[in-house]
């Protein structure tokens, strides 16, 4: 019987945000891994909430070859990220919805983390992943990084790349949504 069929009811694609961390959410003092070296920039805890509350997904895709070269390990990433979260959170923001860090450094490969090449920028393996997990509409959605290799883990991921290249984090968001 048709009717019995329960209904598969489609997921609607929203707008994201991928965020570089070092150097976009907080400044890059070289290989950060503890909260005591986190120094938020200007503007992007307040960055956050409003994009949160334009109804974007918001994601970090963060290079991380400290883990590569011996420097620090995924917990301390990991726990580095829940508390960047739990910070957020205290300070009225809105947590950021999922993290992806690339641990592989082509120098520093003994074969452990090769398989996660292709997510290290400028390739564009963490957002990809991203899209396959999350309900992301990647012609409205934008890249924010540092570095022209964000730019190009962007486009290779056919979505909009913006270079920050510092100041207000919160200007610099509004901007690009005003401009869309």
């Amino acid at each position: 019987d048709q009717d019995n069929i329960p209904s598969m009811k489609k997921v609607s694609k929203r707008p994201s945000a991928f965020l570089d961390r070092d150097g976009v959410l907080n400044k890059d003092t070289g290989f950060a891994h503890k909260p005591s070296q986190i120094e938020w920039i200007s503007g992007a805890k307040a960055a956050v909430a409003f994009l949160k509350n334009q109804g974007y997904l918001v994601f970090v895709v963060t290079n991380q070859s400290g883990i590569a070269r011996g420097l620090y390990t995924e917990d301390d990433v990991e726990s580095l990220h829940a508390w960047m979260n739990k910070d957020l959170l205290q300070a009225g923001s809105c947590p950021i919805d999922d993290f992806r860090y690339s641990p592989y450094h082509p120098e520093f490969d003994n074969g452990h983390y090769s398989d996660f090449k292709d997510w290290r920028k400028p390739s564009p393996g963490m957002i990809l992943d991203i899209m396959e997990h999350w309900p992301v509409d990647n012609t409205r959605s934008f890249l924010i990084g540092d570095r022209k290799s964000d730019i190009k883990a962007a486009e290779a991921a056919n979505i909009r790349g913006f270079l920050f290249d510092g100041g207000d984090l919160l200007s610099f968001v509004e901007a690009i949504l005003a401009s869309q």
